[in-house]
C-alpha cells in the first residue's frame, strides 16, 4: 500500500522542525523567490530542510492542496504553515520570524 502525497507532506513536515518546500534546494535555488526564502533562513541562522518541488510533481502540486496557498516556496516551523517568500520577507522585516527560529534552535540543542 502506497502512502498519498498529502500523506507524504504530512510526514516530511512532522519529521523535521523547519521545512522550506522550494524550487531548487538550499544550495541552488533554482527561482528568486526559492532564493530569498534560503538567504532569510540562512540570516536567522536557522537548520533547515528543503524539498525541491522541481523533482516531483506530485509533491509541487501536493504541496499547494495541503497548504492551500498557491505558491512555491512555502515555509513551515514546528508543523506550522508560516507562509511564503513575501509573508517570509515581511516577517523577517518586522523582527517576528527570528523569535519562530530562534524557538526552534533553543528546543533543539
Amino acid at each position: 500500500m502506497s502512502i498519498s502525497i498529502q500523506e507524504k507532506i504530512k510526514a516530511q513536515i512532522a519529521e523535521n522542525s523547519i521545512v522550506l518546500f522550494m524550487k531548487g534546494n538550499k544550495e541552488l535555488p533554482m527561482c528568486g523567490f526559492s532564493a530569498r526564502a534560503v538567504n532569510i533562513l540562512k540570516a536567522c541562522g536557522a537548520e533547515f530542510v528543503t524539498i525541491d518541488v522541481l523533482q516531483d510533481d506530485d509533491i509541487r502540486q501536493g504541496i499547494k492542496v495541503y497548504s492551500n496557498w498557491p505558491t512555491v516556496p512555502q515555509l513551515y516551523i514546528n508543523g506550522e504553515f508560516i507562509g511564503g517568500c513575501d509573508i517570509m520577507t515581511e516577517m523577517y522585516e518586522a523582527n517576528e520570524l527570528q523569535p519562530l527560529i530562534a524557538e526552534v534552535i533553543n528546543n533543539n540543542t
